[in-house]
């Protein structure tokens, strides 16, 4: 959706409101005391009444507005922002373009949204043939670390761990000189304490199918992945081959890393997670065009505050 668009769609609070609620309806509100799908809609009231016992919802109750003070038209233009277009948005930008005074809470509906991206992208496991590799992203020094002597490589301080798995199948009908095209499916970005493998196996469990087949380097932390996929293909990969054996991996950690450095400053650990839910969410959804900005509201009323 371009920006003329939105405007014309949705110029004021009471259309957002509309829209929200037209969402909610089709989806469906549940009522938190006994569990019944049937309510009445109070107009004058703008809530839900349980037909069963005469609970009232709130349009925003249940949802990843529920606890915001914010118009639902920020929402709206803070969704718009960040599904527009494949950079990104700081909260302060956002900010200047709301002319709201506070920084504190669109930056908390900012990363809220990218929470929304993570939990529906948790729905889905990679599946077929999957590359897998672990990249280190720029963020601050914790605080317990800043007095200590800054370490070089792969153990520094202003490193993150991220877990990067990429789907890459092949073209059918096209080859390249070695003899294959691989096409990049999906993304999964997780990020990580250690690279130790009882650290690793877990999460690859939890987001690859146990049908896939797993490539990597023959590093030690991927050692027992074996055991939970249909196959696992380790190579010995010089580090000048990396990204050419791996290509959508390290492709995935480039893009990424240029995101995050063209509009953050000094990303504190805790929060990359959301920072890479939002690069993951929308290279996933690339080719869904206008229909991304529905997407990413639907998520945000199906969320479970």
């Amino acid at each position: 959706m371009n920006l003329l668009n939105f405007i014309a769609q949705f110029p004021d609070e009471e259309s957002c409101k509309l829209k929200f609620k037209e969402i909610r309806d089709i989806i469906g509100v549940f009522c938190p005391k006994c569990k019944g799908f049937e309510h009445y809609w109070k107009k004058d009231k703008w809530q839900y009444e349980c037909k069963k016992c005469k609970t009232r919802v709130t349009l925003r109750s249940g949802t990843a507005m529920q606890s915001s003070k914010l118009p639902l038209r920020y929402w709206f233009v803070a969704i718009h922002l960040l599904t527009s277009t494949k950079k990104s948005f700081s909260a302060l930008e956002v900010q200047r373009q709301l002319g709201h005074n506070r920084y504190e809470p669109v930056w908390a509906m900012l990363h809220k949204l990218r929470e929304v991206m993570g939990q529906r992208d948790g729905k889905y496991e990679l599946s077929g043939e999957i590359e897998l590799d672990d990249g280190f992203f720029s963020t601050e020094t914790i605080e317990e670390e800043k007095d200590k002597p800054l370490k070089c490589g792969r153990g520094s301080q202003k490193k993150t761990k991220v877990l990067v798995m990429a789907e890459s199948k092949e073209i059918e009908g096209e080859t390249s000189k070695n003899g294959k095209t691989p096409k990049v499916g999906y993304i999964k970005m997780k990020v990580i304490e250690d690279l130790k493998a009882e650290t690793i196996t877990p999460i690859v469990n939890d987001n690859v199918s146990e049908k896939s087949i797993l490539l990597t380097d023959n590093s030690n932390s991927y050692t027992d992945l074996k055991d939970i996929v249909l196959e696992h293909k380790a190579q010995i990969i010089p580090k000048e081959k990396i990204e050419e054996m791996l290509p959508w991996v390290h492709i995935a950690i480039s893009n990424a890393k240029r995101m995050l450095l063209d509009i953050h400053h000094d990303i504190k650990p805790e929060f990359l997670q959301n920072y890479l839910n939002e690069y993951c969410y929308k290279f996933n959804r690339r080719y869904y065009g206008e229909a991304l900005f529905d997407r990413l509201l639907k998520a945000c009323v199906t969320n479970e505050n």
